[in-house]
């Protein structure tokens, strides 16, 4: 009974789950994505789904907070307009020249204003791909505190990097 609820409930507002989660994300495809993810998440509680307001509270809340992580997920790692193998194999030397130092100033910028947990912290979620959790523990912080010390190392490099490109 509990599954024909679930199954229901999330098949009828459907159309209203993918309308909320085409708010926060663009591609049709990633919306699809983030109902399939949000069904599968709750397929396992659905023994404890005990009315049909219920399971559609249940089914917009997770489509909404998946939508965000999306979103957010998206935001971190864009990459914008990155040129292909090819575009780079004919790069000029000056070209690479150019990027070498645009490569250096960033790491300067990274070892001259951030502080010494900021950078290890953006070492090894950026560069190591280190979970929040295993860079909290490795540094007996919580992982809210790493993301936090993360956002601000981010913003600190991005402010540095502009105020340089506009001087």
């Amino acid at each position: 009974m509990s599954e024909e609820l679930l199954l229901n409930t999330f098949s009828d507002i459907r159309n209203r789950l993918s309308r909320l989660s085409a708010r926060f994300l663009k591609n049709e495809d990633d919306v699809n994505d983030t109902l399939q993810e949000a069904f599968c998440r709750l397929w396992p509680r659905r023994a404890s789904i005990g009315s049909r307001e219920e399971a559609e509270a249940l089914s917009v809340t997770t489509v909404r907070n998946l939508s965000i992580d999306a979103l957010r997920q998206q935001a971190h790692t864009a990459t914008g307009d990155l040129p292909d193998a090819a575009a780079l194999a004919d790069d000029t030397t000056t070209d690479w020249d150019e990027r070498e130092a645009l490569f250096r100033d960033v790491e300067r910028l990274i070892r001259t204003r951030l502080t010494p947990t900021q950078q290890a912290i953006l070492r090894r979620r950026e560069y190591e791909g280190a979970s929040f959790e295993t860079i909290a523990g490795e540094l007996s912080m919580q992982p809210a505190a790493v993301r936090m010390q993360l956002s601000r190392a981010r913003k600190i490099i991005r402010e540095c990097y502009q105020q340089q490109s506009h001087e």
